[in-house]
């Protein structure tokens, strides 16, 4: 087959793909080219347009290394990564909801004791996270591992300034108690921006959109027996919460960050200064073909 155009390559292509031996393979490879082709018929590219677009997703894979991945990002922005997650997270009835992990998870975090402070010496408001850990229909889970990290009062996270600290700060992980339940301290986050000085930056611009996320709190959640539990926790209140760059904002993962006076805190540390207070309670989906 020769001589193709506008209205028959799309066909010509398809009928390439037909033999391919892995039936997934083949479907994915079918459902880009239909797709890919109908956007290219509905935008109508110039050349000159065509070279811009290869030319900005050049730059893209340029941009990755080992400390950033701009294609994550670029799918993060387009709502892609929040679409997949929403796909493959179907929850049941009292388990907690899902967003995407984002960029700043560090696998080597520290292990800490219920309570301890992981701020590592970073300047802000002192901040109390309290919460616990359950099956759907509110049976504790002890023992469940419990990684979080957040921004700095700054937005910045500790990867992004570790030739400046020197260590990490503000994550850990911890293992829930024999009810279920974790406490620790740390300090306020704040609202900040994906890194938007590279391709996907000059795209937000184009678009006329901001690179901002409303502040809030990682958590990954993991027990035998059940999905892992990839989710944030945002403080009600942040301007940001209704135009997320990355779209990860659901009603039910917000909380406000309660503001206290010096006093006795909720684990019965004495506080001299005012602090903040967030509370959440997780529920954890069992997995496929779980017995729990």
């Amino acid at each position: 087959m020769r001589n193709f155009n506008e209205n028959t390559i799309t066909d010509a292509v398809l009928e390439r793909i037909a033999n391919a031996a892995d039936p997934r393979i083949k479907q994915v490879s079918e459902a880009l080219v239909r797709h890919l082709h109908a956007f290219v018929r509905e935008v109508r590219p110039t050349q000159k347009e065509w070279e811009q677009g290869i030319d900005f997703l050049t730059r893209t894979g340029q941009m990755c290394d080992d400390k950033r991945q701009e294609f994550i990002l670029l799918s993060d922005t387009l709502g892609v990564s929040m679409l997949v997650d929403a796909i493959n997270h179907p929850l049941p009835d009292g388990a907690t909801e899902t967003t995407v992990l984002g960029p700043f998870f560090v696998q080597a975090a520290l292990e800490k004791q219920l309570g301890e402070d992981i701020s590592g010496g970073m300047k802000g408001d002192p901040l109390i996270v309290t919460g616990t850990v359950a099956t759907p229909d509110g049976r504790p889970i002890p023992g469940a591992t419990i990684d979080v990290w957040h921004s700095n009062n700054d937005g910045y996270y500790d990867v992004q300034q570790l030739d400046d600290i020197g260590h990490l700060a503000m994550r850990a992980r911890f293992l829930a108690d024999d009810n279920g339940g974790f406490s620790f301290w740390s300090i306020k986050p704040a609202a900040y921006p994906v890194p938007h000085d590279g391709p996907v930056g000059q795209m937000l611009e184009a678009q006329g959109r901001h690179p901002w996320r409303p502040a809030h709190v990682h958590f990954m959640i993991a027990a035998p027996g059940y999905e892992t539990l990839v989710t944030y926790v945002f403080e009600d209140g942040d301007k940001y919460l209704d135009s997320d760059v990355v779209f990860g904002v659901k009603d039910s993962l917000i909380r406000e960050y309660k503001p206290r006076e010096p006093g006795l805190a909720p684990d019965g540390w004495q506080m001299n200064v005012p602090y903040y207070y967030l509370n959440y309670d997780f529920g954890l989906k069992p997995a496929a073909n779980s017995a729990t």
